[in-house]
């Protein structure tokens, strides 16, 4: 492997630091949200990350491409947590993936770098990324025009936070926020899209999804999620075909699941972590 050698050593760079000696003191430093519980099955950890990553290399790689979109399937990396916290590099995951043979990789290398560089871009030169006004002129448009649409189901933040909705599966994902700290990515996506859908307005729901995602995700208060939580609104699409409520951004239901994979199995799978 080539060696390649940085412009400006990070060793040599002048930064403010955040003294970590005493554990205790440096905790009472940060404004931490007590009242959410310790996510399960995740430790942190550079060497936690890197067991992660050669178990998805080993054992979940090679299903990647053909499954990552089934949330009844274990193929995903769950790097998204530890790049979060800097415990593990894109640079390293990225050239440990290079050396896989299997076909999943170029999926999981433009979800890595392609699209993970397009939510830092969008962060850094769109000072609204974290709120309504980071979205397009034409979603923010059509989204005013279909504003006083009937919605058949209306929820508070309350409701969306304690999973307490009609759906089934959407209450599967939001419990599974709650209790690992990490919603499959293709459920998240049916996530904001709902809450959008069952909100009385459009600037509310960005609210609602936008709390909800950096107070419970352990990859929350990141560009991905703020990027995130905005394609559910139109940012990074194009317009669909018009409809109530969503007008002319992309619309995802529950058939649509059933079509991806077995609905029902996602919901005991979730169910199963309760008990």
């Amino acid at each position: 492997m080539r060696k390649s050698i940085p412009k400006i050593r990070s060793l040599g760079i002048n930064a403010e630091s955040f003294d970590l000696e005493n554990v205790d003191k440096a905790l009472s430093r940060l404004d931490i949200n007590r009242s959410v519980k310790p996510a399960a099955g995740f430790r942190g950890g550079t060497q936690e990350a890197k067991r992660h990553l050669e178990t998805f290399l080993t054992r979940k790689l090679k299903h990647y491409q053909k499954l990552k979109n089934d949330p009844t399937q274990d193929v995903l990396s769950n790097m998204s947590p530890y790049l979060h916290f800097g415990q593990i590099s894109p640079l390293y995951i990225a050239l440990r993936v290079l050396t896989s043979s299997y076909a999943g990789k170029e999926a999981f290398l433009e979800e890595l770098i392609v699209r993970r560089e397009l939510s830092i871009n969008f962060t850094h030169y769109n000072h609204n990324y974290d709120n309504y006004e980071c979205l397009p002129s034409w979603a923010k448009e059509t989204l005013r025009q279909h504003q006083r649409d009937k919605r058949e189901y209306v929820y508070t933040c309350e409701e969306f936070e304690k999973a307490k909705t009609h759906d089934p599966y959407w209450n599967a994902a939001q419990r599974e926020m709650l209790l690992t700290g990490k919603m499959h990515s293709y459920m998240r996506m049916y996530w904001g899209k709902k809450i959008l859908e069952w909100t009385e307005t459009p600037e509310d729901a960005h609210r609602v999804a936008f709390h909800l995602n950096n107070k419970y995700e352990l990859d929350g208060r990141d560009p991905n999620g703020f990027a995130g939580v905005a394609w559910c609104f139109g940012k990074h699409d194009r317009p669909w075909a018009e409809r109530p409520i969503f007008g002319k951004i992309r619309y995802m239901n529950a058939r649509g699941l059933s079509r991806k994979f077995d609905a029902p199995k996602y919901v005991e799978k979730i169910e199963a972590l309760i008990l």
